[in-house]
């Protein structure tokens, strides 16, 4: 009887072994800078949506969006990913264009949701005699890091306006830190470019006494240069109350869409934890907009047509396509009451 006891303590043990591993899952979210909108958004996933979905969630900087394609193809535990929309399709066409390591990074990648339109900052100094975004033609820009979504969006932005490449000379791949002091103090820089949500706290947290060493670029919507650009970036407003220091009136700019993303995961147990990850960002989606960055209020529970190569994960969509129709309260999956103390264990019972 001791024996038989024993064994049924051992099953148990492992059976709650087994439960522990899957409800302790840990899983990372790459984002971008530490001052940035991506790390924020990661913050509130980890915060708001991951817990009910039996998933540790560790939001990690990055250098942005280029980097991230890669780290969540290749790093362990990192199964969510920020990225841009123009990132995002560069690896494609690269990939169509015979680069086969892009193809092998962006072809596995999944979609889980489009987020929001991310604004693009063009930041000069206060004297200079700039005035509009189409100025920016052969002056010396800083794009940011290499490997990040900011570099590859200001010079795609560049290419697309001017039809050729920003020159080498021309360009530098410094932090946006380490630009702006440079912009300001040895004038080496003419314009430097960020990418980032509003409010970007790079730009919100700024002293009252900015304005007197930097402003920011306007969009120009009659240029032939932003016609051009606007067949892959987005119009966009920055809005004067999100940088009262900087801005003393809303001005019209461009942007980019964010997106979140994933890998196309087999494996029952990563698939599960993508499932209850979808229903809970279904069920705490008022939650994020209610008390997460203020970009979540841009954000749509929708899942809208995507262009070729893109596709959607397939252990999240069915599950946000229900919502969708139903609606965050409608979707709030009630406990069954027949759930068996297993399934519960397990946390197979929503």
């Amino acid at each position: 009887m001791i024996r038989s006891a024993l064994g049924v303590l051992s099953c148990a043990g492992a059976l709650l072994h087994a439960a522990s591993a899957l409800a302790a899952a840990e899983y990372k979210i790459v984002t971008a800078s530490e001052r940035g909108t991506y790390i924020q958004i990661g913050r509130d996933l980890a915060n708001l949506v991951a817990p009910a979905a039996d998933i540790t969630l560790d939001a990690l900087p990055s250098a942005g969006s280029a980097e991230n394609v890669r780290r969540l193809r290749y790093e362990p535990g990192v199964k969510f990913a920020l990225v841009q929309s123009d990132v995002y399709q560069a690896f494609i066409d690269q990939g169509r264009e015979g680069n086969a390591e892009a193809a092998r990074m962006v072809n596995p990648l999944r979609v889980i949701m489009p987020l929001y339109n991310e604004e693009i900052y063009f930041i000069v100094r206060a004297d200079a005699p700039l005035e509009h975004i189409h100025d920016i033609k052969d002056r010396k820009i800083n794009v940011g890091l290499l490997g990040s979504g900011t570099a590859l969006s200001a010079t795609t932005l560049y290419r697309l306006m001017f039809g050729a490449p920003l020159a080498e000379d021309n360009a530098s791949y410094l932090s946006n830190e380490e630009a702006l002091v440079k912009l300001i103090t040895d004038k080496t820089l003419d314009v430097v470019v960020v990418v980032a949500g509003q409010p970007a706290k790079l730009l919100s947290e700024m002293k009252p006494e900015v304005r007197q060493y930097i402003k920011l670029l306007k969009l120009d919507p009659k240029h032939d240069t932003t016609r051009a650009a606007l067949t892959t970036y987005f119009p966009a407003t920055i809005s004067a109350a999100n940088y009262p220091n900087l801005l003393s009136e809303d001005t019209a700019g461009i942007a980019v869409k964010a997106f979140l993303v994933t890998y196309n995961y087999t494996g029952p147990e990563t698939v599960q934890h993508l499932r209850q990850f979808a229903q809970s960002l279904c069920r705490n989606f008022p939650r994020l907009q209610a008390e997460g960055h203020p970009k979540w209020k841009e954000v749509a529970l929708a899942l809208p047509a995507l262009g070729k190569g893109w596709s959607y994960s397939p252990a999240t969509e069915r599950h946000l396509r229900a919502c969708i129709q139903q609606g965050p309260s409608a979707f709030t999956a009630p406990k069954r009451a027949n759930c068996s103390q297993q399934e519960r264990v397990l946390g197979l019972c929503n």
